[in-house]
Order: C-alpha cells, then structure tokens, then sequence
C-alpha cells in the first residue's frame, strides 16, 4: 500500500514560467507609468520655459577727477609746529591758485597731531624707556574737478612745492563718472532686449511661440579699465576709479513660457 504525501509540490517548471511572466508584466506597468509620469512633466508649466541671458556694454570716459595729497611738518613744540603747518597748507593752496585749479575745487582736511618720542639707551646699550620729542602735524589736500587734463598734469608735477620745503606726499588721481545711474538704466534696458532676443530665436528655431515673462533677474555691474577684459570682473561687481577710460557690463537672465 502506497502512502500519498501531504503536501505535493508543483512542477519546477510552471512556477518558473510563472514567475517570468510575473516579472513581465511588472516591468511593463513600470515603464508605462514611468512614460506617462515624463510625459506629464513635459506638459507642465515649469517643463515648457526657454531661458537666456543677455549682456551689455558701454565704453565711456571719466568726467570728474579726484587728486589728494598730504603734507606733514615737525616742531619742537606745538606752537612750532602750528606755524610750519599754516606756512605749508597757504603754500600749497598758492601752489594749485598759480595752475589755474579753481578754489572751489580745493579742499583741505583738519590737522591731525602726534605726540613724537625717542627711544633712551644706557650706556651700556640697554633700553630704558622713551622720551617726548616734539609733534608731528599732517594736513590731507583734495581737489575735486572737471578739468581732467589740468588736474593729472599738476599731480604729476609737484617738484616745485617740493623746492619750497613742503614735505608733500601725492596720490594718484581717482577718475569718476557723475551720470553712473543714467548709464546703468540704459545697459539694463540693452542687456535686457538681448536676453529677449536670444528667447525669440531659439523659440523660433525649436517651432515654439513665447508665452509670458516669468522671472528676471540682474547680475552685478562690472566696470573695469577700458580694453582690461573680463580679468578685472568680480564677483560681486567691480568699479574701477584709476583709469580715466572705462567700460561698463551687466547680463540680465530672463525665463519665458514657450507654447
């Protein structure tokens, strides 16, 4: 007599074959709802923009100009000292008077004053402390001027106050423009139609009409010493003030819908 098991265990090859087809169907619900989940982000707003950035430039010329200097003397005492510096600050003032710069455009800073001291040695070479040694008064000089070509050539030469005993030390001239804000106004506006441009003809191109702005933003202002070229940008904008010719940039990033 033949005992059955209890429990009878299926084929291997039908629980193969099933599980195959298992894993088919499986697979093909995933790609479905895959295509259909990519398909539908094609079809959603944030899926159907065109973005570009559009730049501009201008070349200009400074149209004001900064020059400073400072001179400084020495006394015994204050007193001395008070009259060496009100002897060198009319001396300057004459000085810039005779190159034709116009006292309107001169200015001069307050006095500063320093309490000097030497250093005392014993005779052994020891240090034992300090010692006043009279004052040191400075004064800073500006002139601020439209007359670019007069100022830079007086900066340059400054030999003469020099002669008279003025202890004069000069800066190099600062260049500046005054309609700055008028300047940028128009190269956002040119970078801007760049920008536009550069949408319309990729949407062209791509057979897509141009919706409705939706975001623009503004990079920052680079101005930089004419023919210096994008080394002198920064990342947070530049503004040069030593050259005298200058050029100015911004880009502008714009994103549209696209139909």
């Amino acid at each position: 007599m033949e005992i059955e098991p209890k429990d009878k265990k299926a084929p291997a090859g039908i629980w193969s074959f099933a599980g195959i087809l298992a894993l088919c169907v499986t697979a093909i619900l995933c790609v479905f709802l895959l295509s259909g989940t990519l398909l539908l982000y094609k079809r959603t707003p944030a899926g159907s923009s065109i973005t570009a950035t559009g730049s501009a430039s201008l070349d200009f010329e400074s149209d004001l100009i900064v020059w400073s200097g400072n001179f400084s003397v020495h006394g015994d005492t204050l007193e001395t000292a008070y009259e060496k510096i009100h002897r060198d600050s009319k001396l300057v003032r004459q000085y810039l008077l005779q190159q034709q710069i116009s006292e309107s455009d001169m200015s001069f800073g307050s006095v500063a004053i320093s309490k000097d001291t030497v250093a005392i040695f014993d005779d052994n070479g020891n240090y034992v402390g300090e010692a006043e040694n009279g004052y040191t008064l400075s004064q800073i000089f500006t002139v601020s001027s439209r007359e670019l070509d007069k100022v830079s050539a007086v900066s340059k030469d400054i030999s003469e106050l020099i002669a008279s005993g003025v202890e004069l030390e000069s800066e190099n001239p600062k260049y500046y423009y005054t309609k700055l804000d008028e300047l940028k106004m128009q190269l956002i506006s040119d970078a801007s139609a760049n920008a536009k441009q550069r949408i319309d003809l990729m949407a062209k191109e791509a057979g897509a009409a141009v919706g409705d702005l939706t975001s623009a933003s503004l990079g920052v202002f680079q101005i930089t010493a004419a023919n210096s070229g994008t080394a002198d940008y920064g990342a947070t904008g530049s503004l040069n003030t030593s050259a005298r010719y200058k050029t100015a940039m911004i880009t502008v990033r714009l994103n549209y819908m696209v139909e």
